[in-house]
């Protein structure tokens, strides 16, 4: 089984080809990725607007050189899979009218894919992880621990009540004047900085319900820049540091009691996964491995470039739903919101 990806969801175009191995798992063949940074810097964000019009301008060049990579045609496929959100309404369409265009005009079964689904479901293509297992998902836009049951078969354990993990990367990083994007700019500021020197609390730290809150760490780190002010480039590195090694902290005790919701409620997981763009910073690699090794609990983190917004992880879900026989019709329509769990309340900032 071959099928083709497309993801559009916010500043990232991508089409992918990826292949069903025999033995399980997945094979990707090509994996084209078109980033928007560039257009977006002198913003210091993403502009939807400028976001959908880059992948109007692009989504034809990147599924032609993935069919190319591949060495396929579009009749050598068996389905055609495309986010249909949650994400950038503007960008969402771009990939769904594509990929359904694409579909319907090869005769292809056609999959609406929830992006967040996408990144709970790439360990299962690059690792081939069994079902259950935790999946901790970090992103701009996400902060959750969610219990992954079979496709399609989710319950949310714990969500942020304010800030993203990678929301509060990004407005700390725009707070001390780093370059867009903010969270890699930290990470790498970080590295060279004291982590000890600023006392930032731990939000939510040992609080028995696995949930997030990370406004008021960003406020601690404004109130300690405002103090330290005029900052020296001393000062910002060591903010970084402070910054970081508090969000680490907080992220290896919210895990540990949702692997314990989870052990209460499901038994022992098969693996702790970890996905979402944030997932690809080193200092939170290393921390959980260090967790995983402690809890006798097998760590999956899909490679960096997978970690954050690609076709892969799409055409993947597409084929792990076509194995269902779970397909879609031409009116599915964008879905600015879509949770993973539609049966959890909203956060209190209104995020699912």
């Amino acid at each position: 089984m071959r099928v083709l990806g497309i993801e559009t969801t916010c500043d990232e175009t991508a089409a992918a080809v990826v292949r069903l191995k025999p033995e399980g798992g997945g094979e990707i063949l090509s994996n084209e990725i078109r980033s928007q940074i560039e257009e977006h810097a002198p913003y210091g964000g993403v502009v939807p607007e400028i976001a959908a019009r880059a992948h109007v301008e692009i989504i034809d060049t990147l599924v032609q050189r993935a069919l190319a990579a591949a060495n396929v045609r579009l009749s050598d496929l068996d389905g055609v899979a495309a986010a249909a959100g949650p994400g950038l309404i503007g960008g969402v369409m771009v990939g769904l009218v594509t990929g359904k265009a694409l579909a319907l005009a090869c005769g292809l079964p056609f999959v609406a894919v929830n992006h967040l689904e996408a990144h709970a479901l790439t360990a299962r293509l690059t690792d081939n992880v069994p079902f259950p297992y935790l999946l901790l998902l970090m992103s701009g836009g996400h902060t959750q621990l969610v219990a992954v049951r079979g496709v399609g078969e989710y319950t949310r354990i714990g969500t942020t009540v304010d800030d993203a993990i990678g929301e509060a990367f990004d407005k700390v990083a725009k707070l001390l004047g780093l370059p867009y994007p903010g969270g890699p700019q930290v990470e790498i500021e970080a590295r060279n900085g004291d982590p000890t020197r600023f006392d930032l609390p731990r939000p939510m730290l040992n609080r028995q319900q696995p949930d997030f809150s990370l406004s008021g760490l960003k406020t601690a780190v404004r109130l300690a820049a405002e103090r330290a002010a005029p900052l020296s480039p001393r000062d910002v590195s060591d903010l970084c540091a402070s910054f970081q090694a508090a969000i680490v902290d907080v992220i290896v005790d919210r895990t540990r009691m949702g692997l314990r919701q989870f052990r209460t409620t499901l038994g022992h997981p098969n693996a702790l996964v970890v996905a979402g763009g944030v997932a690809s910073n080193q200092a939170i690699r290393r921390s959980l491995v260090r967790f995983c090794g402690e809890s006798g609990l097998r760590l999956v983190m899909p490679p960096p470039a997978l970690c954050t917004d690609n076709g892969a992880m799409i055409a993947w879900t597409g084929i792990e739903r076509l194995l269902l026989g779970l397909t879609d019709d031409m009116d599915f329509a964008a879905r600015p919101r879509w949770p993973l769990d539609p049966t959890a309340e909203r956060s209190l900032n209104g995020k699912a």
